[in-house]
């Protein structure tokens, strides 16, 4: 089966986020038709994850997406196309779909589906947001039976590998932010010290080079539109 997080949210009481994330997937261009045919049953925010940075970076598009369907904001169709639209540094919604929502060549996926939670039996039934209810097994049982790929925990180790820095830093045009978590020095343009092994574990630098970029980046999600 594939591996579905489900993620409860803070500050959006009985909004369950699932998320899928898959490898060498085969079949994106079927996967994309289905979108663009308005499949129903396709109704996923479905990520191509070289533009990813990370599950903060996902998850602050989720938020946000969420936040504005509930309070009738949207700007595109429905929630989870919101959701790739919420990625972009700018209001231009094709623009946004054809930077980090699926692609016919896309080979690492996230697939993200918002529902509501199961209701408990206390709970007041007026409060249960407006999407569906879905189970997480249910979700899984139909990205196992239709996206033709290797489904990979979701988490940050995970997604790291098939990040694009270089495009990520275009995207959001961050060639000038922390050019010193890049290797090199912001006042005299030489190169920094390079970060040696820790303990061991190479790559500290490529590391501060993304929490810098992070940062920057839900700092530009933050304030567009606001």
């Amino acid at each position: 089966m594939t591996l579905v997080n489900t993620i409860e949210l803070a500050h959006l009481p009985n909004v369950a986020v699932h998320v899928a994330l898959f490898n060498d997937v085969a079949n994106a261009s079927h996967l994309r038709s289905q979108l663009l045919q308005g499949n129903p049953d396709y109704e996923y925010a479905f990520l191509d994850v070289t533009t990813i940075l990370s599950t903060t970076h996902v998850l602050s598009a989720v938020f946000r997406a969420v936040n504005d369907a509930l309070h009738n904001r949207l700007k595109s169709r429905n929630v989870h196309s919101e959701v790739v639209f919420c990625l972009s540094p700018n209001n231009n919604i094709a623009e946004s779909f054809r930077r980090f929502g699926i692609q016919d060549t896309t080979r690492a996926l996230l697939a993200v589906k918002i529902t509501s939670s199961t209701p408990s039996p206390s709970s007041d039934s007026a409060s249960t947001p407006p999407f569906p209810t879905i189970s997480s097994q249910d979700i899984s049982a139909h990205l196992t039976a239709n996206v033709q790929g290797t489904p990979l925990p979701f988490t940050d180790a995970a997604i790291a590998p098939f990040t694009d820095l270089a495009r990520v830093r275009k995207i959001y045009k961050l060639d000038a932010v922390a050019p010193s978590a890049r290797g090199m020095n912001p006042k005299k343009g030489q190169k920094a010290q390079q970060h040696q092994p820790v303990n061991g574990v190479a790559g500290e630098a490529k590391g501060d080079e993304r929490e810098h970029m992070e940062a920057s980046v839900l700092g530009m999600m933050a304030l567009r539109g606001s």
